[in-house]
């Protein structure tokens, strides 16, 4: 796909920079079927102008030649000269004009579609580029809306400019020229003066609707964004029974979108009113200046007819120079946030010289390294540790210890303040993101899965997989038997961020997923952590597959899962407090045995409410048995 590089931006205030910026657009680079499309687009558009103008001379001459008053026997042939066959032609001329604007519409439909697809495709790339940050900030429902204005008001500036504004301007110099040899200077005025004031209004009246309209914007977005927000959070809005809560809030944004509507449907009203009233009260003038003339016997009945027709005309581009106008700005007033969003710069970028990640072994290290993401907050203070080639260290630690911020760092969502993190000796800044990516496969806590298939979420991993790899990892993740038991296999429906699978179910596919992948150093963030204690050891026996021989690090909460590890190290306050292995580090009394003995005493506590559960149970099932005879 093809990608404008120059930076572009959309001000509402400077109309014309914007659109020298839209250029490329317009006239897209390497499409030389598209730019001839233009041309050819742009010589009907002209071609059909010079037609139009051509209607009101077969007006005038209709109307003379009915009026016994026609004398034009040096301009057009004897044939033509018959009432009859003016008022063919003159109808001839219209049709002929109306197919070439059809003409030049369908020529032109595949540049401003082009054109969508272009700035979609762009900022939809854009978006993926971002820092993880932008998105943990930033708002979906919100977001999508403007990236659907956006597309909308793009296609709207360079369909318009293209095909509207200069042949507009030319008809104007025509008509000009027209009224200049045919009936003197004072009707160019009046045309001049007419115009001047329509355009004036126009501009004036659509600078003061901006407002109104980027009012109307804020609120539709802020609408979606709720609606949004609302629907992916179904299960909590049912949880807590806020329904009347949710629709209250959206119902609230809606009613400024509401007031926001009906503000730029009532200026475009006085608009439109305010344009009326200034054409209208020029051809008054004009048409009582040709009356007069005709009453004098300096015109015929057919130049009345002429200059009224060819204001009448005149009426058509020049209102929809106010539509072409109002159309522009309001197509800026919608794009403008779109480019706001372009021109976000991503937090982490490859360096000028960045390499593909050479990855022989996957050993890992962290050497003194320093981060915060905001710089009043330090999260890691000088952590350094290793992670030896197909050896698993677990990371461990109380809440807000930097835990995850680790695996964050690894994958370089973020860049670091201090230190260095290596892969085989490679500085992860030295290196591609996306090579650095694709050597690590990740396991987080909270698995979202795609709203489509089970097969196409494995086959996510690895999409050039084919359906015996998919059905192997399946497998590994102990998960295949379940899916082959559902009615529609591997090609069942999970919905919307997987909700129709349980929680062990989703993890298991994020599991085969990363099983497909293959990949060389393995991240388990909390895999395990928001599953029941049987799902959990299940799951486990999976992970254990998969890590294997593999380099892999594990971000654990439940310290159950971390027993076999090489070595577990235990962050507080962003700095390593203790390491070891399990057993060492229980030797050693600290802070790993005191959240071991938490641990445990809740495990405990729990086994005896369900033995408890399970005997009252019992006891239920017994009370309601006959006793024996």
């Amino acid at each position: 796909m093809a990608n404008t590089k120059k930076t572009i931006s959309a001000d509402a205030s400077n109309p014309l920079g914007t659109l020298v910026n839209l250029w490329p657009y317009m006239w897209p680079e390497g499409r030389a079927d598209l730019k001839a499309r233009v041309i050819w687009a742009t010589f009907y558009l002209f071609l059909a102008k010079f037609v139009l103008l051509t209607v009101p001379y077969f007006f005038k001459w209709a109307t003379d030649a009915l009026n016994g008053k026609l004398d034009m026997a040096g301009v057009l042939p004897a044939f033509l000269l018959g009432a009859v066959v003016l008022v063919i032609a003159l109808n001839f001329t219209r049709i002929l004009q109306v197919g070439l604007n059809q003409l030049r519409d369908a020529l032109f439909a595949s540049v401003g579609q082009y054109a969508v697809r272009q700035l979609a495709y762009r900022t939809f790339v854009h978006m993926h580029q971002l820092s993880l940050r932008f998105h943990l900030e930033r708002k979906t429902g919100g977001l999508s809306r403007i990236i659907e204005r956006g597309t909308k008001g793009i296609e709207t500036i360079v369909r318009f400019t293209i095909l509207n504004t200069v042949p507009t301007l030319l008809e104007f110099l025509l008509t000009a020229v027209i009224f200049w040899v045919s009936y003197g200077f004072w009707y160019v005025a009046v045309t001049a003066i007419t115009v001047a004031l329509y355009i004036w209004f126009t501009v004036k009246a659509s600078d003061w609707r901006i407002a109104i309209r980027r009012s109307m914007n804020d609120s539709d977005t802020d609408a979606n964004t709720k609606a949004i927000d609302s629907l992916l959070n179904f299960e909590t809005v049912k949880y807590f029974g806020n329904e009347e809560m949710e629709a209250r809030r959206f119902d609230s944004s809606m009613a400024r979108y509401e007031k926001a509507a009906t503000d730029v449907w009532t200026s475009l009203g006085w608009l439109n009113f305010g344009q009326g009233v200034i054409f209208g009260l020029g051809t008054t003038v004009m048409m009582v200046m040709s009356a007069l003339a005709v009453q004098r016997g300096e015109q015929t009945i057919g130049d009345f007819v002429f200059v009224n027709a060819l204001l009448l005309q005149l009426s058509v581009p020049l209102n929809f120079i106010g539509f072409v106008y109002r159309e522009i700005r309001q197509g800026l007033t919608d794009i403008e946030q779109m480019f706001e969003l372009l021109e976000v710069q991503p937090e982490v970028v490859d360096r000028p010289d960045a390499k593909p990640l050479d990855i022989a072994q996957g050993s890992i290290s962290f050497k003194d390294v320093h981060f915060s993401y905001d710089t009043a907050r330090p999260i890691l203070k000088g952590v350094s540790f290793d992670v030896p080639a197909g050896k698993t260290v677990a990371i461990v630690g109380p809440s807000g210890a930097g835990k995850s911020t680790i695996s964050r760092l690894l994958y370089r969502f973020y860049d670091i303040q201090g230190g260095s993190i290596t892969i085989d000796g490679q500085d992860v800044r030295d290196l591609t993101q996306h090579s650095l990516r694709a050597a690590i496969g990740m396991v987080p806590q909270d698995t979202v899965l795609f709203n489509d298939t089970i097969a196409y979420n494995i086959r996510y991993g690895r999409p050039s997989a084919s359906e015996e790899e998919v059905l192997a990892a399946a497998d590994v993740a102990q998960i295949g038997h379940f899916i082959s038991a559902l009615p529609d296999g591997f090609e069942t429906k999970v919905g919307e961020r997987g909700l129709k699978l349980s929680g062990g179910e989703k993890q298991r596919v994020a599991i085969a997923r990363t099983v497909l992948k293959a990949p060389p150093i393995l991240i388990l963030d909390e895999a395990t952590s928001a599953l029941d204690t049987t799902t959990e050891h299940e799951i486990q026996s999976a992970l254990d597959v998969v890590s294997r021989n593999r380099t892999t690090l594990v971000i654990a909460h439940r310290l159950s899962t971390v027993i076999g590890a090489d070595e577990i190290i235990v962050l507080r306050d962003g700095l390593i407090a203790e390491r070891g292995t399990h057993n060492s580090l229980l030797e050693q009394n600290g802070l790993y045995a005191s959240m071991w003995n938490r641990q445990r005493e809740a495990v405990q506590a729990e086994e005896q409410l369900r033995k408890v559960r399970e005997s009252d149970d019992l006891g239920v099932v017994l009370r309601g048995v006959p006793a024996a005879e």
